[in-house]
């Protein structure tokens, strides 16, 4: 599935990271020729951040955190899990293969998989552009491209191909975006082969206009136009892309190798230097965990962004490792975590009542799971930005009490007088813990969900309580086994808890049709505001959209996704953004489960990296280099083929 290839491995700014390079951008809006545009009163700048503030100036060099004397060169590869029959991210159909988005640019630049720069937030600088324009109240941007950008197959890159790369998206790509944001653009301008014009409606917040435009990724009108092909088709040919990578080598399900474009036309752009290192990015396919993990101790890939606590803890005391072949490392992680966990199908009626939610959620005991599953390796998670200065903690008070009374009505009183909520704790000897086991069959009890002769819940239509948990067969042991014992607590309530594994193909298929009661999934941590917010939590696209798998709907949310976007302050911003925690808290749409502050590396001693990793980014495939002379030892002493 696209979205667990591209989005859900870490957290990226909306619009910025897996949002944009998923679903593009898509426009409502009339293409129109015209000349030359003078304006008054502008700022022209080479990047650009809402409240003007850019850590990089116009005579920047290099991004602070790269090496920009690292050497070129060299191979890094990495596994990944299920299978693909698509080179195709951003169709519906079919599932894309790994890092098939990383051929392709935008106006407004970003990093290989990760966020670029990786040491600020909410910050863009020109990529495929030289410099924009934009009036101080930021009604339209133009954007002047650079005449040397070339596609992988030799032609230049037009503002042509960026206009017909939103028609594309508009008229072929994901339904959900383009609802986000067909309202946002009034109307676009072609002004020369090389310079675009974007003017907003008037009626729409500024916020997040100017980078989602300049975030949408650039394909060939040429080639689309010679193929006949289609965005919302299943295919391994795709459009040409732009970018410092390009495909080498397709073998279906089993591998994909991307190359460094040698005629990359960036290379020397002050955005790529010290970047964009490997000569190729390999990336291997296999059917499990286990697999996986053994192929890499035998060599066959070489970098490891270890998930599996159980693993971490237990399973690298192998010969590699202890002879230094292997580097085990632990790397701190500076971005917010993302916010995963057991996402409730607020579709399914039985899942409307908040306390049939509450009872299921006091069956998942995270300390028991720690501790006898996880090796004590985690944190539990509560907010959706959780240990950032935009996590609600304690009762609303000062600003933000203030602004929620603004709200009236919409907010209930609760959300007033009790502190922001945090998961319930548990009894880490036991599964079950008794407590909260008593407190949610109370809860069913008054849900009207009463224990019948058969030790079953049923309610007044004598229908069971019976929820399904979707879950990939090629996901790791050890989330296996948190899930089977969390449903083992469900039974013991009552409730006919029933596991469905299924292979990669329908879990991709089963996920974008929401035919789960709970999965387990992710959505998006946000340090900034913007268009994305309404196509992750917003009700408008909430019976559809591929990044709101609980199908959230809230008015109250909505507002305040609305006010964040309206405010035009920086302190104003935040408020509003404590409150979108607290509020998305409230809801209650899913069981927070675990985190981590730390990324868990792997890998054989032929790779270097900056120091210190930049806070919003591990960029392993990004600016990460080579060491030729390691890489030669580790062949030598037969540690690598």
């Amino acid at each position: 599935m696209t979205k667990a290839l591209t989005c859900v491995s870490r957290p990226t700014h909306f619009l910025n990271g897996c949002v944009r390079r998923i679903a593009g951008m898509v426009i409502g809006a009339t293409l129109v020729l015209v000349g030359p545009v003078f304006a008054e009163n502008t700022i022209k700048s080479h990047g650009y951040s809402f409240f003007g503030d850019l850590k990089y100036g116009p005579d920047y060099k290099h991004f602070d955190y790269v090496n920009p004397d690292a050497p070129k060169g060299g191979e890094i590869s990495i596994a990944t899990l299920g299978t693909f029959d698509s080179m195709n991210p951003y169709t519906r159909k079919g599932r894309g293969g790994a890092l098939s988005t990383v051929m392709y640019e935008s106006l407004l630049g970003e990093g290989v998989n990760d966020q670029a720069p990786a040491d600020v937030y909410a910050e863009y600088y020109c990529l495929l552009c030289e410099s924009l324009e934009y009036d101080e109240g930021k009604n339209w941007v133009i954007f002047y491209m650079r005449p040397e950008a070339r596609f992988s197959d030799g032609t230049p890159v037009t503002a042509h191909d960026v206009a017909f790369s939103q028609q594309l998206i508009l008229d072929q790509g994901l339904q959900s975006y383009a609802d986000a944001v067909s309202k946002r653009i009034a109307n676009i301008e072609v002004i020369d082969d090389h310079t675009i014009k974007y003017t907003f409606n008037p009626e729409v917040s500024r916020r997040s206009l100017i980078e989602v435009v300049g975030g949408m990724s650039v394909w060939s009108k040429k080639w689309y136009e010679e193929t006949g092909a289609r965005l919302d088709e299943s295919r391994l040919e795709i459009s040409p892309g732009s970018g410092a990578y390009m495909i080498d080598e397709i073998d279906v399900n089993r591998r994909i190798i991307y190359k460094r474009n040698p005629e990359y036309w960036g290379k020397d752009l002050p955005f790529n230097v010290g970047r964009n290192n490997f000569d190729e990015i390999r990336i291997e396919y296999f059917g499990d965990e286990n697999s996986a993990f053994e192929a890499f101790k035998a060599g066959e890939y070489t970098f490891r962004n270890e998930g599996n606590s159980r693993q971490w803890a237990t399973a690298y005391a192998f010969p590699k490792v202890q002879n230094g072949y292997i580097i085990k490392e632990a790397i701190p992680d500076g971005a917010p975590p993302t916010p995963s966990g057991i996402v409730f199908n607020l579709g399914r009626e039985v899942l409307k009542d908040r306390r049939v939610r509450e009872a299921v959620a006091l069956g998942f005991n995270f300390e028991w799971t720690n501790e006898s599953l996880q090796f004590g390796l985690f944190k539990q998670r509560a907010s959706f930005n959780q240990d950032t200065p935009l996590m609600a903690t304690g009762k609303p008070q000062g600003a933000e009490r203030a602004f929620l009374e603004s709200l009236g009505d919409l907010v209930p009183p609760e959300m007033l007088t009790e502190e922001a909520r945090m998961p319930h704790t548990s009894d880490a000897k036991r599964l079950l813990d008794r407590r909260n086991a008593r407190a949610a069959m109370k809860l069913l009890d008054d849900a009207g969900w009463a224990v019948g002769t058969d030790g079953k819940r049923r309610n007044a239509a004598d229908e069971p309580l019976r929820l399904t948990f979707l879950l990939n067969s090629a996901g790791s042991a050890t989330l296996n086994a948190v899930v089977e014992n969390f449903l083992s607590n469900l039974t013991s309530m009552g409730i006919e808890a029933v596991l469905e594994r299924v292979d990669a193909s329908q879990y991709t298929l089963r996920e974008r049709d929401r035919d789960y009661d709970l999965v387990f999934d992710s959505y998006i941590p946000f340090l900034s505001t913007g268009g994305g917010l309404q196509q992750v939590y917003g009700s408008e696209a909430a019976s559809y959209s591929l990044f709101n798998p609980a199908g959230l709907a809230s008015p109250l949310v909505d507002e305040i996704i609305e006010a964040s976007q309206r405010v035009t302050t920086k302190e104003e911003t935040d408020t509003t953004l404590i409150a979108l925690d607290r509020a998305l808290r409230y809801e209650f749409f899913m069981i927070p489960v675990w985190y981590n502050d730390v990324h868990w590396t792997a890998y054989y001693d032929q790779y270097e990296h900056p120091e210190p990793i930049p806070p919003y980014a591990l960029g392993y495939m990004d600016f990460w280099w080579y060491n030729a002379d390691k890489g030669a030892a580790l062949r030598a002493a037969g540690a690598l083929r």
